[in-house]
Protein backbone atom coordinates (compact mmCIF):
# COMPACT_ATOMS: atom_id res chain seq x y z
CA UNK A 1 0.00 0.00 0.00
CA UNK A 2 1.56 3.11 -1.09
CA UNK A 3 1.98 5.96 1.73
CA UNK A 4 0.82 9.27 2.05
CA UNK A 5 -1.90 8.88 -0.47
CA UNK A 6 -5.22 7.80 1.65
CA UNK A 7 -7.35 10.32 3.05
CA UNK A 8 -7.45 10.61 6.76
CA UNK A 9 -10.28 8.43 8.11
CA UNK A 10 -10.88 10.28 11.73
CA UNK A 11 -13.94 9.88 13.96
CA UNK A 12 -16.52 13.38 13.94
CA UNK A 13 -19.78 14.03 14.71
CA UNK A 14 -23.08 13.94 12.42
CA UNK A 15 -25.65 16.45 13.96
CA UNK A 16 -29.63 16.91 12.76
CA UNK A 17 -31.38 19.78 12.86
CA UNK A 18 -34.10 18.21 15.27
CA UNK A 19 -30.60 18.31 17.77
CA UNK A 20 -29.86 14.71 17.17
CA UNK A 21 -26.23 13.51 17.19
CA UNK A 22 -24.74 10.11 15.88
CA UNK A 23 -20.82 9.42 16.28
CA UNK A 24 -19.30 8.05 13.36
CA UNK A 25 -15.89 7.83 11.49
CA UNK A 26 -15.27 9.47 8.12
CA UNK A 27 -12.74 10.99 5.65
CA UNK A 28 -15.13 14.44 6.02
CA UNK A 29 -15.06 16.59 9.41
CA UNK A 30 -17.93 17.66 11.26
CA UNK A 31 -21.38 17.07 8.94
CA UNK A 32 -24.89 18.61 9.40
CA UNK A 33 -27.67 17.13 8.44
CA UNK A 34 -31.66 18.61 8.20
CA UNK A 35 -33.61 15.29 8.73
CA UNK A 36 -32.78 12.04 10.18
CA UNK A 37 -33.86 8.56 11.24
CA UNK A 38 -35.00 10.12 14.62
CA UNK A 39 -37.13 12.69 12.83
CA UNK A 40 -37.89 11.21 9.25
CA UNK A 41 -41.65 11.16 9.21
CA UNK A 42 -41.05 7.29 7.79
CA UNK A 43 -39.22 6.21 10.33
CA UNK A 44 -41.18 8.14 13.18
CA UNK A 45 -44.94 6.32 12.00
CA UNK A 46 -46.30 9.96 11.16
CA UNK A 47 -46.06 9.93 7.64
CA UNK A 48 -49.95 10.00 6.18
CA UNK A 49 -50.56 8.72 2.05
CA UNK A 50 -51.57 11.66 0.79
CA UNK A 51 -54.53 10.84 -1.38
CA UNK A 52 -54.52 12.92 -5.59
CA UNK A 53 -57.84 12.56 -6.86
CA UNK A 54 -58.82 9.26 -5.10
CA UNK A 55 -56.29 7.30 -7.12
CA UNK A 56 -55.82 5.05 -4.02
CA UNK A 57 -59.83 4.56 -3.52
CA UNK A 58 -59.93 3.54 -7.27
CA UNK A 59 -57.35 1.29 -7.16
CA UNK A 60 -58.94 -0.57 -4.22
CA UNK A 61 -62.20 -0.52 -5.61
CA UNK A 62 -60.91 -2.00 -8.79
CA UNK A 63 -58.92 -5.01 -7.02
CA UNK A 64 -60.72 -5.60 -4.19
CA UNK A 65 -61.88 -9.42 -3.45
CA UNK A 66 -65.62 -9.82 -4.22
Amino acid sequence: MKQGIHPQYTETTVSCACGSVIETRTTMGAIKIEICSQCHPIYTGKHKVMDTEGRIDRFLNKYKKK
